[in-house]
């Protein structure tokens, strides 16, 4: 249940036939070369929705399954009973390390990515990437807004070799004027209009879940006791940097992104798919 959105959002229709912006995705990633699908999700929605992707995509790409729950990889750890809020998504793909033994992209179910990103993942991931080397797919911050509020980006820094530096999380951005602004407790601060922001769609080798691993086993030691404290996949990331364990090369992308934060996006979102059917890049049923 997202919090600012109110419902499932992850599998409500927005194409012709009721398809999700999650269809559109692995519809991407499978002509774009990626040969299985794994969906994290919460066990007791797994019924659901395994009778509504599993007819779609029979036959089409490998699936399986895996269930994020409070006391995954905890160990020993006694998981306050107070918390309720799952563990973020660096725990998130912790989950899916018995399932993932190759190579792998991670995405957000409800985000629209756009073909282009998800063929330079694939390429990525097939030429270059290995343990020392990890990606993200970097987008343009002006093309991730939402008309209908603020945003939550991760700015990312960028060296002149096209390697992550560090990505910094900003709340409350929005356009304003010819620009872009966030807003933060000392006041309000102008954002470049050329940066490249984090969408959480990130490139890893398998060998990116030993770290996840102990890194997760800290924060649970830190901030374990705390109600809404997250373990995030950029902190996985920044601290793959900081060990100097490889680089994250940040491969551009000229997608539009969009995606259902708020209840009044979801229009917007319908009449994007809608141009994209129109203009021949997706065809009306997706799955026949």
């Amino acid at each position: 249940m997202a919090s600012r959105y109110g419902s499932m959002k992850q599998i409500q229709g927005f194409g012709p036939n009721s398809e999700t912006i999650m269809d559109y995705s692995i519809y991407d990633a499978i002509r774009a070369g990626f040969g299985k699908v794994v969906f994290i999700i919460r066990k007791d929605f797994a019924e659901q929705f395994k009778e509504l992707f599993e007819p779609r995509l029979k036959g089409k790409i490998a699936i399986d399954y895996v269930y994020q729950s409070l006391d995954s990889f905890t160990g020993d750890f006694f998981v306050p009973a107070s918390r309720v809020k799952p563990w973020g998504t660096a725990h998130a793909v912790l989950c899916a390390k018995e399932v993932i033994k190759e190579p792998f992209a991670v995405i957000n179910a409800d985000d629209f990515y756009g073909r282009d990103a998800f063929e330079k993942a694939a390429v990525f991931l097939q030429t270059e990437c290995n343990p020392e080397q990890h990606a993200i797919i970097g987008y343009e911050l002006k093309k991730t807004l939402s008309d209908n509020g603020t945003v939550s980006r991760g700015v990312c820094v960028v060296d002149e070799h096209k390697n992550l530096v560090s990505i910094t999380e900003r709340t409350k951005i929005y356009a304003e004027g010819d620009g872009i602004v966030y807003e933060d407790a000392e006041g309000k601060h102008q954002v470049p209009l050329d940066s490249s922001v984090s969408m959480n769609f990130w490139c890893f080798d398998d060998s990116v879940f030993y770290l996840t691993g102990k890194l997760f086993k800290t924060f649970l030691v830190e901030h374990g006791t705390e109600e809404k404290s997250e373990f995030f996949i950029p902190l996985v990331a920044d601290e793959f940097i900081k060990q100097e364990l490889g680089s994250i090369k940040v491969i551009p992308t000229s997608s539009q992104w969009f995606g259902v934060t708020y209840k009044e996006d979801a229009p917007g979102v319908q009449a994007s798919i809608d141009s994209l059917i129109a203009s021949g890049e997706y065809p009306a049923s997706l799955w026949d």
